[in-house]
């Protein structure tokens, strides 16, 4: 879905009538320079992203802005009902509800928009865009994010398939008083999802946005927001260094500012890859006794993924075997990312 001024100005009537009110209501910005140097085309996402980093690569080509590729390219995966981690399909929460979160940010503007916990909407991606399009608002949440949605014409639909509710159901059957939501018992095959998709570009010009949208943890307390819908920790952008994103544990990405952190270590003439390194370096450092086995090693996994102004890119994971999708003038692939620790290290269930 696309909402041109045409179609926005037709809905404004309906908008302020829902008590909101457009960007164009309060004075813009100050116009923001592009930087002169300029970038190779690149578009860097989590594996999950590898169709979509095509898609919004040719979008870039033909002279589509950064931000509304990126955002069609996670379309395809929120809307494709086998993909369990993110929009229509995704795991819900322990009430058996579908709640997505999303954000992003456009660099050439310094805007920024975000929904957390929306239901009954298969693309929160969208919808964080026109938040940050049509409001002088970054977030909203809940019940709120939903009427904003239907206001600006959204149209709401059951989110929950079959295959995603029969999971829930299993988990539910295995649940018991001491499971705190994370039973994972050796004899009930239970899918269990931490599955988001982030987006990163830059166009030849230099000029970068970011997007990351997920169903956040499955079975999850309702209300749980995760680190995707927080500018900052899920996703960031400085057009004039460029942007950062994360998927995995989004509490410890919450708590290390990850992907801003990225975004400053490229400033400080850091590599992306070595950016993304750097902030694996820092979760650790604000990772709880909790979260760590015997040996000082994270029982989770976060990744990090990165693109510079000048189209240079990187990925890194906890542990050894994680990979990225990133399409530039070499075309659409599946990189290896960099790691901490060796696949060795990680502790076994």
């Amino acid at each position: 879905m696309t909402l041109d001024r045409r179609t926005f100005l037709e809905k404004t009537a309906a908008v302020a009538a829902a008590g909101f009110l457009p960007r164009s209501a309060f004075p813009d910005a100050r116009a923001w320079a592009p930087l002169p140097r300029a970038g190779r085309v690149c578009v860097v996402a989590s594996s999950n992203g590898l169709r979509g980093v095509k898609l919004a690569y040719d979008r870039i080509l033909a002279g589509t802005d950064t931000l509304d590729a990126i955002i069609a390219g996670v379309n395809i995966t929120e809307l494709d009902p086998t993909d369990q981690s993110v929009g229509l399909g995704g795991l819900p929460n322990a009430d058996g509800v579908v709640q997505l979160d999303a954000s992003c940010m456009h660099g050439p503007t310094n805007r920024a928009g975000s929904v957390g916990c929306i239901e009954e909407i298969a693309t929160p991606s969208l919808v964080a865009k026109a938040v940050m399009d049509y409001t002088a608002h970054v977030m909203l949440v809940g019940e709120g994010a939903k009427k904003f949605a239907l206001a600006m014409g959204f149209r709401p639909q059951n989110l929950l398939t079959e295959q995603s509710r029969q999971d829930w159901l299993r988990w539910k059957a295995n649940l018991n008083p001491g499971d705190a939501w994370l039973d994972r018992r050796d004899d009930v095959k239970i899918n269990f999802t931490h599955g988001t998709i982030n987006m990163n570009a830059v166009n030849a010009a230099g000029d970068v946005s970011s997007v990351t949208t997920t169903s956040g943890w499955s079975y999850k307390i309702p209300g749980r927001l995760g680190d995707s819908p927080i500018i900052g920790a899920g996703q960031y952008t400085d057009n004039a260094v460029g942007a950062a994103g994360s998927t995995g544990q989004g509490e410890l990405c919450i708590k290390a500012c990850a992907s801003f952190y990225i975004v400053e270590q490229m400033r400080l003439g850091k590599s992306p890859e070595q950016a993304c390194l750097a902030a694996m370096e820092r979760v650790m450092h604000m990772t709880e006794a909790r979260w760590l086995d015997g040996r000082g090693r994270p029982k989770y996994d976060v990744n990090f993924y990165a693109v510079a102004k000048d189209g240079r890119f990187g990925g890194a994971s906890l542990y050894q075997g994680g990979e990225f999708a990133v399409c530039d003038a070499d075309g659409a692939r599946v990189v290896k990312s960099a790691y901490l620790y060796p696949n060795s290290e990680r502790p076994r269930e």
